[in-house]
């Protein structure tokens, strides 16, 4: 990696907090790789003859699915808690329950029905996990380096997925699928060793930013809380909003939007997972090791993709993302096409590197327009909903594949996504649209998103930009729910 690649992360990796935090989540995304063989391995081996197939279902969507309902139910109990108590427990959940299959396994009561229901559980906190991570980084950083920051922790994923399968493959041959999982714990166990160590840091820095704040002189408290780099800070005081996360999207048009964005977009890239080696087999005429090519080849681009996301910083980031889903279904058009290896797996791997920036993209543009006390939970009302999309596509892909084939699957795929992108971009374009992002120095323009205060909450400092008149103080913006 070149200093010049390196340029974005450098505040990210100099932030004392986050530079004590990222080994444990590097390791996690490892013990996450891993298990991306191992969950499916691991079913197989347990699911009595003649079952093997729907068990394994059951074991994909039980370590992932089952957190869409922990966001609605967990909600009252979860949604004021600081991004590091979120991620911590999410670790902790994870560790303990994918440390009780090895266990399990020990005492010889392992079956596939207990082995289901313990991967449910380890999954039921996910995404307030999930959020709670991407809060912590709006806690910790300025604005403008959330882009990097979100990116930071994506790159960890996606190198994840290169190297954890295959060495997923040499550790099942060496000890058994049910010792990979072992270790899948053992990485969550150091991540939330990480969290335990790192919130005790968090809750100083928010002393600190309190204290220093009593100390402003009164223009300042009156006018609000602007650091030198003109970011904004919420008041790290307030009180939780009551109101849900589902709640605070439905009135804000632009969150909304993006929320249907994210939704279409991974929905419609579903079919994939089922047309994919139906075309490489039946189409292609190929082996498993060609279907195994085109996915490598999607992890190396959206490794690369990942470390270029932060020098997207600066973007309109709407713009920013109704380029990457335009760009995204170009890129699957040769496979509908029928486009021979030697084209369309290239095509795949450029698909890779413009997919990795999308979600660190759409969660900066949550966190600028969601101030941190809400933000837990928005970002898991987000990550409730999208986490349903994939396999949803996928269970529409089965049918589809089967009615019009694989290749007519793929193209149909490509052409929706490539217009989805062209019809988000057209929004993204009109008078005004970039206004919601509240992107660079808070302004007299700049707005904020929508406040969602209970009767307990104070409102968060408001911010004067650099076209103020000096001496005089600026007045709060007013927002309307749904304003955009």
């Amino acid at each position: 990696m070149t200093p010049a690649m390196l340029l974005p992360y450098r505040p990210v990796l100099g932030q004392p907090v986050l530079r004590r935090l990222l080994p444990g989540l590097a390791t996690s995304a490892l013990g996450d790789g891993l298990a991306l063989v191992a969950v499916t391995w691991l079913a197989l081996q347990l699911a009595p003859a003649g079952q093997r197939g729907t068990w394994t279902a059951f074991a994909v969507a039980a370590y992932t699915l089952p957190g869409a309902a922990g966001t609605l139910l967990l909600g009252r109990w979860l949604g004021g808690r600081s991004g590091a108590q979120l991620a911590g427990w999410d670790a902790t959940v994870r560790a303990a329950a994918l440390g009780a299959i090895p266990v399990a396994h020990l005492a010889g009561v392992l079956d596939v029905g207990l082995y289901v229901a313990l991967l449910a559980v380890s999954s039921l906190l996910h995404p307030w996990g999930s959020a709670g991570r991407f809060t912590l980084v709006a806690e910790l950083l300025p604005q403008r380096h959330h882009l990097a920051a979100n990116a930071l922790l994506g790159v960890f994923g996606q190198a994840a997925t290169i190297v954890g399968p295959p060495l997923a493959g040499l550790l099942i041959a060496w000890g058994g699928a049910v010792w990979v999982i072992a270790v899948d714990a053992a990485s969550f166990a150091v991540l939330a060793v990480s969290y335990r160590l790192v919130v005790p840091a968090v809750r100083r820095e928010g002393a600190v930013r309190r204290e220093g704040a009593h100390h402003e002189p009164a223009v300042r408290h009156q006018a609000g809380d602007q650091h030198e780099d003109g970011d904004r800070h919420e008041n790290p005081t307030a009180g939780p909003s009551r109101t849900s996360g589902f709640r605070i999207i439905g009135r804000d048009r632009s969150l909304l939007g993006l929320l249907a964005l994210t939704f279409a977009f991974f929905f419609l890239f579903g079919p994939f997972y089922v047309a994919m080696p139906v075309h490489v087999t039946d189409d292609l005429h190929a082996s498993a090791g060609t279907l195994a090519a085109y996915y490598t080849a999607f992890g190396v681009g959206s490794l690369l993709g990942g470390l270029l996301t932060g020098h997207l910083r600066g973007r309109p980031l709407r713009t920013t993302l109704a380029g990457i889903v335009v760009l995204f279904g170009a890129a699957l058009m040769p496979l509908g096409l029928g486009a021979p290896v030697v084209l369309s797996l290239p095509a795949f791997a450029l698909a890779g590197l413009v997919w990795a920036p999308y979600q660190p993209t759409a969660t900066a543009l949550f966190q600028r327009r969601t101030g941190t006390v809400d933000l837990p939970r928005v970002l898991a009302a987000n990550g409730a909903v999208t986490v349903l999309a994939v396999p949803l596509g996928t269970m529409l892909g089965g049918p589809a594949t089967a009615a019009f084939g694989a290749r007519p699957t793929l193209l149909t795929c490509a052409v929706t996504i490539l217009a989805l992108g062209l019809v988000a971009a057209v929004s993204a374009a009109r008078p005004g649209a970039q206004n919601t992002e509240r992107t660079g120095p808070a302004g007299p323009h700049d707005r904020p998103g929508p406040q969602t205060t209970g009767p307990h909450d104070r409102p968060g400092p408001q911010t004067t930009g650099p076209r103020d008149r000096p001496g005089r103080v600026k007045a709060p913006d007013r927002v309307r729910p749904g304003a955009s």
